[in-house]
């Protein structure tokens, strides 16, 4: 099954939270988004246990048109006329006008994920407390054919997929060291995830401190705010093919999201941002060289190795 299309892993108590949020209707004078009102609080899941959900969201396309323009108006009344100055913007990297736009997410992926989502230090967060709650026994297993060995040509990268009884192996360790790790922190606590004491004759030991023998694979779980326009460069590097499979998943699920929120300028992102390539001043020479007709090497060039390779494939030759 699709990541995307499994049912999203929620507690009870949070689907009767989100039943409640959705019954819930408000009159208001603010701009609002027919397919985010549909979409709001609603779980999308993620990876095995994961999930995004818009929790709130203000302005829309407009918003961004509007502080262009700095004027009363909503935008204007040709959509044509506000798709092209979304272009321009974009193209032109204007960046101030998509900073009117804000989102809150609550996001709930695997410890690692997270570590590696919070270095992007341009967002609003609030994380859940194994000080002060109890970890849900969720913890990530990846899918067979997302277990990579280490890559000979990048550190931080994997390489081929791990098959047979090595990758048999390799689930089983996780899900065994997982396993067992969540049945001593529940030991050491003395409860499980309800607050029930398991032996009332002991003292469990702190929270703060039982919750450091939980592996990184074990989910948390934040509310995150972001403006658009930091919200688009966080998506423009983890849908990145070279990122991390486990945070790309959630920012393709964020980036469907922002098509539904501003369609104009997802539309604008994917041409000018994803869709694009940037050239140094070296590569643009090479560039207006070939457009001659000339005949141009590396050497010639003055690039590295790296980059003459990265041009020649944007360029298909």
């Amino acid at each position: 099954m699709d990541t995307l299309e499994r049912p999203a892993t929620v507690t009870q108590t949070q689907r009767t939270e989100i039943e409640a949020q959705r019954q819930a209707t408000h009159e208001t004078r603010r701009a609002t988004v027919p397919a985010m009102e549909a979409l709001l609080y609603q779980p999308i899941p993620v990876l095995d246990h994961g999930f995004v959900r818009v929790i709130d969201y203000m302005g829309d396309d407009a918003a961004v048109v509007q502080a262009a323009r700095v004027s009363y108006g909503a935008g204007t009344k040709k959509i044509r006329e506000d798709a092209g100055l979304i272009n321009y913007l974009m193209r032109h990297r204007h960046t101030s006008p998509f900073e009117m736009c804000e989102i809150k997410l609550h996001a709930k992926m695997p410890i690692f994920v997270a570590r590696e989502w919070v270095r992007h230090r341009v967002a609003n967060l609030n994380e859940i407390s194994a000080r002060f709650s109890i970890l849900d026994n969720e913890f990530y297993l990846p899918a067979p054919e997302q277990l990579g060995a280490q890559s000979r040509s990048n550190r931080q990268g994997r390489g081929e997929t791990l098959t047979g009884t090595e990758s048999a192996r390799v689930l089983e360790i996780l899900r065994e060291d997982a396993e067992r790790g969540y049945a001593h922190y529940e030991e050491m606590l003395n409860e499980n995830i309800a607050g029930e004491t398991l032996d009332p004759a002991k003292s469990g030991l702190a929270r703060e401190l039982a919750r450091m023998n939980l592996s990184v694979n074990f989910y948390t779980q934040w509310y995150w705010k972001i403006d658009l326009h930091n919200l688009l460069h966080f998506l423009g590097l983890r849908t990145d093919p070279r990122a991390q499979y486990e945070i790309r998943v959630y920012a393709d699920a964020i980036l469907e999201v922002v098509k539904q929120w501003v369609p104009l300028t997802h539309a604008a992102f994917m041409d000018y941002r994803m869709g694009a390539y940037e050239l140094s001043a070296k590569g643009l020479a090479v560039v207006r060289r070939l457009l001659r007709g000339e005949q141009v090497d590396r050497e010639g060039s003055g690039m590295s190795p790296g980059e003459w390779r990265e041009l020649m494939e944007t360029l298909e030759r």
